[in-house]
């Protein structure tokens, strides 16, 4: 067989396949002597009809089933043979001039190469690598709403500046509708707390959101307000009261020391705030983590240049999937996941060139330690091996679990390799000061 590429550009080409009916007819006659017992035309008897009719009745259809098992394993082991690493799937290209009736018969495949190209890992940028510590004020507060939380709750008739207030924050034009608990220092302006000095449960106050917190990302938690609003916010809500509790404040001894951590883990009040500074700055590095692996991904994505066989792509998505896609549903389809695209081939070029490779036992031993930690999770902090290992072995004989944990190790290797390679400048801040940086002001 024939078979030739023919380049449109440096990323999308096609592919030309002569089949001569030598390549054909061999199986054609052989399907049509399997016919011929079978076969049933007016007029004669089962098994005795004349092969020229046989070949006039059935001929054709077996010509064109065989001929395209031969184009499609001809494909695939051209593919595979050439080495081609293609996006998406090959396109038939439609002919206008094309006849089965023909001996040798041309296929032409459209197919979008993925692109060659640089990437340097080690390039110059003004990423920070952000160390977030955990402060004395976070600390403090933290102790104190320990000591809230497991304290006595008593219920009051008048707000006072110490109390807790619960109730309901609403705004019909925002579609806010939110319960919330707090406290009046929570508020940035003590105009705004002083609102509420003296009100009792049933009565209604009604503040603005400008300004509204020290923070306006705030207003996501306490409003459920999307991050998009929250800066140019500026509306006023009704606070309708509930409740009004005062507390008295759990005492700081083993007995709740034990009760937050297990017993004997944490025996006073100077080790509970080093256990809160440890633990949120464990989160912290977390949230940290997450920052720097998204901004490194978006600077690799803006940064390394290469051509997509964007076109091809488009048509393609047109034919993939359970619903087919008109052209401009294609369009806005490519335009979504170009993006993604660009970094899953980064991704792959930046393991291959630091030679990463995730095999059965990283999967494995990643699987291990998430399940312990979910177990953790669940009062269950020492289980043997063997329980685990049981667990593990349930979850990896689903495929889906496969993929979902195997995209995480790639994950995971990818922001190791980024600590490494990419030139973040570090720095320490507080969490305020991390999440007015996430945020862009």
């Amino acid at each position: 067989m024939d078979i030739k590429r023919v380049a449109i550009d440096n990323v999308t080409e096609v592919i030309v396949m002569t089949v001569t009916k030598m390549e054909y007819q061999g199986q054609v006659k052989k399907r049509i002597n399997e016919k011929m017992p079978l076969a049933t035309v007016k007029g004669f008897r089962k098994g005795a009809v004349p092969r020229d009719l046989v070949e006039k009745q059935y001929g054709r259809a077996i010509k064109i089933e065989e001929v395209n098992k031969v184009v499609e394993l001809a494909l695939t082991r051209y593919i595979q043979s050439e080495r081609l690493n293609l996006l998406g799937t090959p396109l038939p290209k439609v002919n206008e001039n094309f006849s089965w009736d023909e001996e040798d018969l041309v296929f032409e495949y459209e197919i979008g190469l993925a692109p060659e190209f640089e990437l340097n890992l080690e390039a110059e940028n003004d990423i920070i690598k952000y160390v977030i510590s955990a402060d004395d004020k976070l600390i403090e507060d933290q102790v104190i709403r320990i000591q809230k939380q497991f304290g006595t709750p008593i219920p009051q008739t008048v707000i006072e500046e110490s109390h807790d207030i619960s109730g309901i924050f609403t705004n019909a034009e925002k579609e806010i509708n939110t319960p919330a608990t707090f406290s009046l220092s929570i508020f940035k302006d003590k105009a705004t707390a002083d609102k509420f000095l003296g009100k009792k449960v049933g009565d209604v106050v009604t503040v603005n959101t400008k300004g509204l917190f020290e923070d306006d990302h705030q207003l996501m938690d306490v409003l459920k307000v999307s991050h998009d609003e929250v800066h140019d916010l500026a509306v006023d809500v009704d606070f309708t009261i509930e409740t009004i509790n005062g507390t008295e404040l759990a005492e700081l001894n083993q007995e709740l020391f034990d009760k937050l951590f297990g017993e004997g883990q944490v025996a006073s009040s100077e080790e509970l705030k080093n256990k809160i500074k440890e633990d949120a700055e464990k989160q912290f590095a977390q949230q940290a983590d997450q920052k720097l692996m998204a901004d490194v991904t978006d600077f690799l994505i803006e940064n390394t240049k290469f051509d997509l066989p964007a076109e091809f792509l488009k048509k393609w998505l047109q034919t993939v999937g359970d619903k087919k896609l008109s052209p401009a549903e294609a369009e806005a389809e490519y335009a979504r996941s170009e993006k993604g695209l660009r970094f899953q081939l980064i991704e792959g070029k930046a393991l291959a060139q630091s030679n990463i490779q995730i095999t059965f036992e990283d999967l494995k031993a990643f699987t291990f330690k998430a399940i312990k930690q979910q177990m953790a999770q669940f009062g269950q902090t020492n289980p043997t091996d063997q329980e685990v290992e049981s667990i593990v072995a349930r979850v990896l004989s689903k495929q889906e679990e496969v993929k979902r944990l195997s995209d995480q190790v790639v994950a995971e290797k990818m922001l190791q390799l980024f600590k490494e390679k990419a030139n973040a400048k570090t720095k320490e801040v507080s969490y305020q000061e991390f999440i007015a940086a996430s945020y862009g002001e």
